[in-house]
């Protein structure tokens, strides 16, 4: 079983909206999996959410721009500050500035390891279907 998880030696995933290192599988846990995103300046992954997964970032570097819930709120995000995106709440951060926004992303499943997408790649591919996205494309080793 595997303890420590580097976030030197990642799988990368670019999206056309971001990127995200995955550092710690879903596959590799329990109830969590763990990455890291990356954002350009202008760049902010699509309004959505995730039915069976709260969310916890913790911002590293660069300053964003938080979009949550219905009807939406917008709540500026800086290096040092935790967010708790609860499941089944719309969200994104964009970047905003001349910084990359860099942030870790927790990911918790409350009722275990979602079965419909058991890793990662899989919820990756879900992820692509919905957005047309080619997940050959996505996938960087």
């Amino acid at each position: 079983m595997k303890y420590v998880f580097s976030t030197q030696h990642v799988k990368r995933y670019r999206f056309p909206t971001h990127i995200n290192d995955l550092v710690m599988d879903r596959s590799e846990a329990t109830t969590s999996e763990v990455f890291v995103v990356v954002l350009a300046p202008g760049e902010a992954p699509p309004l959505h959410q995730h039915d069976d997964t709260e969310q916890i970032f913790y911002v590293l570097t660069g300053r964003g721009l938080l979009t949550i819930g219905q009807p939406a709120e917008q709540h500026p995000v800086a290096p040092g500050d935790v967010v708790r995106i609860p499941p089944a709440t719309p969200h994104s951060i964009a970047c905003e500035g001349d910084e990359t926004l860099t942030y870790l992303a927790i990911d918790c499943f409350p009722a275990g390891r979602p079965h419909a997408e058991p890793t990662w790649d899989a919820h990756v591919q879900t992820v692509c279907r919905q957005n047309g996205w080619d997940f050959r494309q996505v996938v960087q080793d």
